[in-house]
């Protein structure tokens, strides 16, 4: 990869300590590119960022932290986009507080493709991952690359649904570029790497910090079209992912569930304060207009005929073992057997304390 000679200049304002995204961007507008900001002398430059800072400018830590970074970048596939540059992603340039630097890898023109975020809570339900994939593969194929942050439960669905689909999808770290977190997702991001892109605007090496998670939901937010909240609590960090495209001028879509889910409260929320109750992946589409159909019923679509026997019973909330025997005259070991059956056939998935609910496969419409 060719290297931008004005690349470092970029690199050595962004990696200073005690230089935020802010006053970075207060230098740009008094002096211009990087390189002529660097060109005044520190005093100059000290009532912007503080003596410390503009002393730090040229310190060995911030040198040794560009030469890494430009080393990164000139491997094939690794690239550094910076406001100036036109492959930086024009979506993020609508928001208050875009980042001076993206580390990019894997397929950079992802960075101009349209693009919807799916998001959700880390500890989904059989179901909630179900739909977050079917859905993602929905709106891939119909031309919106999906962006997420990697996480675990729905970010993960929804990330495995985008690489299933035409438009695959972009993931958002909250760490480093060269850092994988969660662990248990490393093969994930690699197919990413491959097949869609990993993005973080934080410096190599940057390890898993909690409060680096919701400054990175802003960007998610923020390079996407609109935000689909499949399950969520009502603390999860999902919802801040949809207040932050709420305030991007960005579509909220939410899932409903059960009642007496708490993965639902989120949603039910998110629909109370505005945001779009959607039922199918073309409920989506048709809000944010301009794209084909999808193709698919993604909404867990029921069967046209009614299901035989216990999984006509169950409903589509949780239930328990004495509900079931209740509502079919069985025994318990009658339920327990056919429980199991259903759980093997991947019709019925177990739930903490001792709940059972049935599980749904979207199918082509």
């Amino acid at each position: 990869m060719k290297i931008d000679p004005g690349l470092a200049s970029w690199l050595q304002l962004s990696l200073t300590p005690g230089l935020g995204a802010s006053t970075l961007r207060k230098l740009l507008r008094e002096y211009g590119l990087p390189e002529l900001v660097l060109a005044h002398k520190r005093s100059q430059l000290a009532p912007f960022m503080g003596s410390a800072a503009a002393d730090a400018l040229d310190s060995p830590r911030v040198n040794d932290a560009v030469r890494q970074a430009l080393d990164w970048a000139a491997v094939e596939g690794h690239f550094i986009v910076t406001l100036a540059d036109e492959s930086y992603p024009r979506a993020l340039l609508e928001i208050a507080d875009p980042p001076a630097v993206l580390y990019a890898h894997g397929r950079l023109d992802l960075l101009q493709h349209p693009a919807i975020a799916v998001v959700g809570s880390r500890n989904a339900s059989a179901q909630g991952e179900s739909n977050a994939e079917q859905f993602a593969r929905a709106l891939s194929d119909a031309e919106l690359t999906i962006i997420s942050g990697l996480a675990l439960g729905i970010d993960a669905a929804a990330h495995r649904g985008g690489l299933a689909g035409r438009s695959s999808t972009v993931a958002v770290l909250g760490t480093g570029i060269d850092v994988v977190y969660p662990s248990r997702n490393a093969e994930l991001a690699s197919a990413i790497a491959r097949s869609g892109l990993l993005v973080s605007e934080f410096p190599l090496g940057t390890d898993a910090i909690a409060h680096n998670f919701p400054r990175r939901n802003r960007l998610i937010s923020g390079m996407a079209r609109g935000c689909l909240v499949v399950e969520a609590a009502l603390a999860s960090g999902s919802l801040i992912t949809a207040r932050s495209a709420a305030d991007q001028g960005r579509d909220v879509f939410a899932i409903p569930g059960s009642i007496h889910s708490p993965l639902s409260k989120g949603c039910h929320a998110l629909i109370k304060s505005g945001a779009k109750l959607v039922e199918s992946a073309e409920d989506v589409l048709a809000e944010l207009g301009g794209f084909r159909s999808s193709g698919y019923a993604t909404t867990a679509a029921l069967s046209s005929q009614t299901d035989p026997g216990l999984l006509g019973l169950m409903g589509h909330d949780p239930v328990d073992v004495d509900s079931l025997c209740a509502r079919a005259g069985w025994s318990a070991e009658q339920v327990s057997s056919e429980l199991l059956r259903l759980e093997l056939d991947g019709r019925v998935t177990a739930l903490p304390g001792g709940l059972y609910q049935r599980l749904e496969k979207a199918h082509r419409g």
